[in-house]
């Protein structure tokens, strides 16, 4: 069973930073791209950054790129989401979420989502 579990939500001012991670479990990490997405309220859920975890390739949407930071950890299993010079408009429920195919982050491709964690950017 595939199972992702998202933590290292929270509240922090803007300016701020917070590293998300996503355990994976349930599949072959290695063969996988995992994304990072976020759904803000009242808005449509976005893709935000993925990773290969067989190459370490990597994609980030404009509003992120330069503040933003993907890793993983293939021995754990686990993808980080280092997030910098946070602002109020990146507060969100961030989720993970599997296959991110070509690195594309489209939502409509994703099989598989954990259940999110909660990041609020305050001003």
């Amino acid at each position: 069973e595939v199972q992702l579990v998202e933590s290292g939500g929270g509240l922090v001012q803007a300016g701020g930073s917070l590293r998300l991670s996503c355990a994976a479990s349930g599949f072959t990490f290695d063969d996988y791209a995992i994304g990072w997405f976020r759904r803000a309220p009242g808005k449509e859920r976005e893709g935000v950054s993925c990773i290969s975890n067989s190459d370490g390739t990597t994609s980030y949407s404009d509003s992120v790129k330069g503040r933003f930071a993907i890793s993983s950890d293939n021995a754990k299993n686990t993808v980080y989401l280092q997030m910098n010079s946070l602002k109020p408009e990146d507060t969100a429920v961030y989720s993970c979420g599997i296959p991110c195919t070509q690195l594309a982050m489209l939502v409509n491709e994703i099989d598989y989502w954990g259940q999110g964690t909660q990041v609020t950017v305050s001003s």
